[in-house]
């Protein structure tokens, strides 16, 4: 498997980032090392919290949380997807599957950081990558934040408008990272924070990893990930862990999994699930002190 990795030089000056760059070194099952980015913040005896976003963006979009997070004594710890912000980018869609992200994200938080009691907070392929790591290894977590976010099985079929940005992604000749970003947030960005969004990818030889997730989304009942899947859905619906639904009010393709989730997860029950209001799917980016007021509050209580 080819890795890219971005240039430091190209994370330089980003406005509201100023947290140190780290990393881990993950052994490639093919040979080698996969290098995988994070930031963190607050003091590194705290309660975890972990951070996982989704396509296309990066750690970038937790900017606002992780000192809200910190304040509250917590250390917020969040991880750049492989293919995504400073982590390692293999160079061919082929290389990337739910399964291999899984994989890289729970090497990273189990055995490179060696996390317990964690309260995962996981936004788009944030919650589909981190609620399959709490169904596989329930007793690593504290709890459970879903953010704009869900588990697709294949089994029911996705709403027109994500097939819209499918089929966008599929098509585009240039992908533009930053507009796919801003068209999922209610607030308009400004050209440096766009241009932040688009910073992990020089050019179009550094993008598989976003152009290839839409495709790695179950939907069909025979998708390679779709019995994964449901495993990990008849397991979530057991687990006593607390489960927050914090969503936003303004995301039409994730906000009808919210009354599911609060529905079938055994943990949602008897929980105050908080709407965020004025935000879209990128709710961290419209709302992110708000959210994370909610997150500390639930680590909290």
């Amino acid at each position: 498997m080819r890795l890219l990795r971005t240039p430091e030089d190209r994370f330089t000056d980003l406005p509201g980032f100023a947290f140190e760059p780290r990393h881990v070194d993950l052994p490639d099952p093919h040979g080698g090392l996969i290098r995988v980015g994070y930031v963190e913040a607050g003091p590194a005896d705290g309660p975890v919290v972990l951070l996982l976003h989704g396509e296309p963006s990066w750690s970038y979009l937790y900017r606002t949380m992780l000192p809200v997070l910190a304040a509250a004594g917590l250390r917020a710890i969040a991880p750049d997807l492989v293919g995504f912000g400073r982590s390692d980018k293999p160079a061919e869609i082929v290389d990337h599957s739910y399964a291999r992200h899984v994989g890289w994200m729970r090497a990273f938080a189990f055995e490179a950081l060696g996390l317990r009691d964690v309260t995962l907070v996981g936004q788009d392929w944030g919650g589909l990558i981190g609620l399959r790591l709490v169904a596989e290894n329930p007793d690593r977590f504290a709890r459970v934040v879903a953010a704009n976010t869900g588990l697709p099985t294949g089994d029911t079929d996705m709403p027109k408008l994500w097939w819209a940005f499918h089929d966008a992604v599929e098509n585009a000749q240039v992908l533009d990272i930053g507009r796919f970003v801003q068209s999922g947030c209610t607030t308009k960005l400004s050209e440096e924070v766009r241009a932040a969004y688009d910073a992990p990818f020089p050019n179009e030889m550094y993008k598989a990893g976003p152009r290839a997730m839409p495709a790695l989304v179950p939907t069909r009942p025979d998708d390679p990930a779709s019995e994964a899947n449901r495993a990990a859905w008849r397991t979530l619906t057991e687990l006593d862990l607390p489960l927050l639904c914090a969503f936003s009010d303004g995301d039409p393709i994730t906000g009808p999994m919210a009354p599911v989730l609060r529905r079938s997860m055994k943990g949602a029950q008897g929980l105050d699930h908080p709407t965020i209001q004025d935000a879209g799917h990128f709710l961290q980016e419209d709302a992110g002190e708000l959210l994370g007021e909610h997150v500390a509050r639930f680590v909290r209580s």
